[in-house]
């Protein structure tokens, strides 16, 4: 048997990995604008580097196969047929090993996922820290803002988050006590998603505790170093449960330098109550008694330089929103940090376009018949 250029595979595997990388290269610098070096360059699963070793492997099995393979031409005197010039099947071959191997060698690499680096300017990005408290007592039901208090709250609370891209944001939900939500985050989405998911009754409804849904409020921004530190609270009933009330837990707020800003939903004690529906699928509604203390809540709002609001319907309350945001202060936050491009993609097409090369080619041009 005469083995034909067995060393091919490997020099050729090294100028298609050159090949392949100055493509990739030129893919990270011109599309997608990234001067390549060392220093912005990052691996964000470096751990999956063993897999690189599987176009070494390719190479070392490809050779010792070809050792101990059956041979298919004997002849008396090999010395002679070395000096026969090859065909293009015989350079073909090896370069088929050659792009498997590098492909696999590129598809590790993309699987480690290399990434550029940019580090941003420092910027001033204007942001405060901000707890929403929710309301979830059992009045919230209450059918006068459509098209229930509650799930009127979740509606206009959502779109408030979603103005308020630079702010550290966190919840407190409230009924005969107070739990933390969510505290102080930047993913906005968690929020948004954890509130949408609320419902009344899955926490104790039977009382509305506003001091200690400040206090849990006020624990939330404690260690906040933020310059403006904001509580906005959402109720429609009187303190009438926790063991803080609304006016200690507004003298701890102004401790701290805390503004709380109130929003009472609800005009007077009498409010209508979705009961069901009839027999021609219309609501059926009674009156119920939700009494209010919209003085207690200004007091608490004044003593801790927010402002109260009173809303009796969707509108009111969405333009209560307004104002809390055209008065809410921006903090000055230095933000130098690391943008992270992904360039997985520039090293996936190289191995994509020799793999279906290899395989075109050996389906084809190679293709053996018995």
């Amino acid at each position: 048997m005469i083995h034909v250029r067995r060393w091919a595979p490997v020099w050729m595997s090294l100028v298609l990995l050159l090949m392949a990388g100055y493509a990739a290269t030129l893919l990270i610098e011109l599309g997608y604008e990234v001067p390549l070096s060392a220093d912005n360059l990052r691996f964000e699963r470096p751990t999956a580097w063993p897999l690189v070793l599987g176009g070494l492997l390719v190479l070392i099995v490809r050779g010792f196969l070809s050792r101990r393979r059956s041979p298919r031409l004997l002849v008396s005197q090999a010395a002679v047929l070395r000096h026969l010039p090859g065909g293009y099947r015989t350079w073909l071959a090896p370069l088929l090993t050659a792009a498997r191997a590098v492909a696999l060698l590129l598809f590790a690499v993309a699987l480690m996922g290399p990434q550029s680096i940019h580090a941003r300017n420092a910027t001033e990005v204007r942001g405060i820290d901000i707890v929403l408290a929710l309301d979830m007592s059992l009045s919230m039901r209450a059918a006068d803002i459509k098209p229930n208090r509650f799930v009127a709250t979740q509606q206009v609370v959502d779109d408030f988050i979603t103005r308020r891209a630079n702010d550290r944001l966190g919840s407190v939900v409230f009924g005969r006590d107070a739990y933390t939500l969510l505290p102080l985050t930047t993913d906005h989405e968690a929020l948004r998603t954890l509130i949408a998911e609320l419902e009344l009754e899955m926490i104790d409804g039977k009382g509305t505790a506003i001091g200690n849904a400040v206090g849990v409020a006020l624990n939330r921004l404690r260690k906040s170093d933020a310059k403006s530190r904001v509580v906005i609270l959402l109720t429609d009933g009187e303190s009438n449960s926790g063991n803080v009330s609304p006016i200690q837990a507004a003298d701890f707020a102004q401790t701290l330098g805390v503004k709380v800003y109130t929003i009472l939903m609800g005009r007077s004690d009498e409010a209508p109550v979705a009961l069901g529906r009839d027999l021609f699928g219309n609501p059926l509604f009674d009156q119920g008694n939700f009494p209010i203390n919209p003085e207690l809540l200004k007091q608490v709002a004044d003593k801790t330089g927010g402002q109260a609001f009173q809303v009796g319907d969707r509108q009111q309350l969405e333009r209560s929103f307004h104002v809390i945001l055209d008065q809410l202060e921006k903090s000055q936050i230095e933000d130098a940090g690391r943008v992270y491009g992904e360039l997985f993609p520039a090293v996936l097409w190289p191995a994509l376009i020799l793999l279906v090369f290899e395989t075109f080619a050996s389906a084809l041009v190679l293709r053996r018949w018995p």
